[in-house]
């Protein structure tokens, strides 16, 4: 188990133990991280898991959805609150009930269960509603987390309640317990996602946003359902890496450079951000109409574009441009699961910043994605009625022979993809175990500029600049650069863990 918190993964590692599947791991693990990772994820938030088992490989679908079918008029604006990641430099993260959209994770991992677990939800609970009820202690990451998102956690009355009880945000160290989600808990491993989707709890949710000018409608609740999909496929060095697929761009983007790595035969650093460059030249307003197209991953990574875009990095085009930047938390955590078996898990689940709506008397702290800016890139508010949005969420798997070689996925908002991409060149092309991968200095590209963390090729970064690239160079490694949690095989066919320090991550096993 490879996870955003110690109980988080021993969580997982406890049902291996006692003969549960990769499946069962990470459904533990995911309940018991809507605790031990509550600012990130829970029961309002949304996600993916991709599981491959030998001869079968599906994501699960069951990230958040727009709002729409109560046709209800929003009569609130997306809140503007300002979060400080140094003390002179604010982002704007927009929350308040306008910004959430349909929840997800109760229906995904119960269908997670449903269609490849051994395990039940009565049985994969019980850590979760101890921590929830009992309290976890807040350890160094989360205490950042809390300070820097005091504004959001704090919007209402419940908030300050849970999260800052002695008004100021929880510290290190300090006991952070939430009774309303033990008890949401215990109703969820009794009676399944009925009751959040269907029953008292969908009514408390859609009552509360709406009285507060959102949109969600107990009829957006009861439509919601998980979709099962087909993974996009790339190749990469004999191997078959397998990944989120359409309508959510970042494993479009992450397959892309992928190839485009095959094909131009060079991982150094240039040619990492080269690459980059490309995939954000690629994500055009057409590529974002076109992931709700049929068949688009098939024409987007059709080999003689894929030819065409690796000659254009090879001439160092699009450099000096790309898109606006996402947010630079990425809200989101990642649990990669393997069995003795090789059957993998890898799911990675998000509440945006959170909403500030936590819903008294539920245990759930809606999302905020409708007011996450790279969600909505042609503009709030403009994704239709029922439709996911679109993700850089992208849990992956990579084969070699078919057979399971690595379970990877990262936190970290635009830097999913290249987290995920630049981890997966060092397990793949440079033969690193997964922790030593995870560990490995990374960069990112954007907006004309590298952000590169100590460690990263000096001499390569000077040239770079040399071409009038900014650079700028991280005193140390930091969460803007992803949370990867990773398994891999290693060389006697035995899998180890690769937990990302930027995130908190740790590894347990069975």
């Amino acid at each position: 188990m490879a996870a955003g918190h110690p109980l988080t993964a021993e969580a997982g590692a406890r049902v291996l133990r006692e003969g549960g599947n990769a499946i069962d791991a990470a459904v533990a693990a995911v309940l018991t991280s809507f605790v031990t990772e509550s600012p990130l994820t829970g029961l309002g938030a949304g996600g993916f898991m991709l599981v491959h088992e030998p001869g079968r490989t599906e994501v699960l679908d069951f990230f958040v959805s727009a709002p729409g079918r109560g046709g209800v008029e929003r009569r609130a604006d997306l809140l503007p609150v300002p979060v400080y990641f140094t003390e002179s430099v604010p982002q704007i993260f927009y929350v308040g009930a306008a910004s959430c959209g349909v929840p997800g994770t109760p229906a995904g991992l119960e269908t997670a269960l449903e269609r490849f677990g051994l395990a039940s939800l009565e049985e994969l609970v019980g850590p979760a509603v101890r921590l929830a009820r009992e309290g976890v202690r807040i350890n160094r990451l989360q205490a950042y987390l809390l300070r820097i998102l005091e504004p959001i956690l704090t919007l209402e009355p419940k908030g300050r309640e849970l999260y800052a009880p002695r008004g100021r945000p929880l510290a290190e160290g300090e006991l952070f317990r939430f009774p309303e989600l033990a008890d949401a808990l215990e109703l969820y491993a009794a009676e399944g996602s009925e009751p959040f989707y269907r029953g008292e709890i969908a009514q408390r949710l859609s009552d509360w946003v709406l009285e507060r000018g959102g949109t969600l409608h107990a009829a957006d609740l009861e439509a919601y359902e998980t979709a099962v999909r087909r993974p996009v496929r790339a190749s990469f060095r004999g191997r078959e890496i397998l990944t989120n697929p359409p309508p959510s761009p970042g494993g479009v983007l992450i397959a892309f450079a992928l190839e485009l790595f095959e094909r131009l035969g060079s991982t150094d650093l240039e040619t990492t951000v080269a690459v980059m460059a490309q995939a954000q030249a690629a994500r055009d307003e057409g590529f974002v109409r076109g992931l709700r197209e049929e068949a688009f991953a098939e024409r987007f990574l059709r080999p003689e574009a894929l030819d065409a875009a690796a000659a254009a990095a090879a001439r160092g085009e699009a450099l000096t441009a790309g898109e606006a930047p996402g947010d630079r938390l990425g809200s989101t955590t990642h649990i990669a699961a393997v069995d003795a078996t090789g059957r993998c898990a890898s799911v990675t689940c998000s509440n945006g910043s959170g909403s500030g709506v936590i819903v008294p008397g539920t245990g759930v702290h809606l999302n905020n994605m409708l007011g996450e800016e790279d969600l909505n890139p042609l503009g709030f508010h403009r994704i239709g009625v029922s439709e996911r949005l679109p993700s850089m969420m992208s849990p992956t798997v990579i084969l070699r022979d078919g057979e399971l070689e690595a379970g990877i996925g990262s936190a970290g908002s635009n830097r999913i993809r290249s987290a995920i991409v630049q981890t997966t060149l060092r397990l793949v092309g440079d033969g690193l175990e997964a922790q030593a991968a995870v560990d490995a200095p990374r960069v990112h590209f954007e907006r004309g500029c590298v952000h590169a963390e100590p460690g990263a090729d000096e001499a390569a970064l000077e040239r770079l600049r040399e071409r009038g690239v900014e650079v700028e160079r991280w005193r140390e490694r930091n969460l803007f650069f992803g949370g990867v949690q990773a398994v891999s095989r290693d060389a006697t066919g035995g899998f180890l863990g690769g937990g990302d320090p930027r995130r908190g991550g740790a590894v347990a096993y069975a």
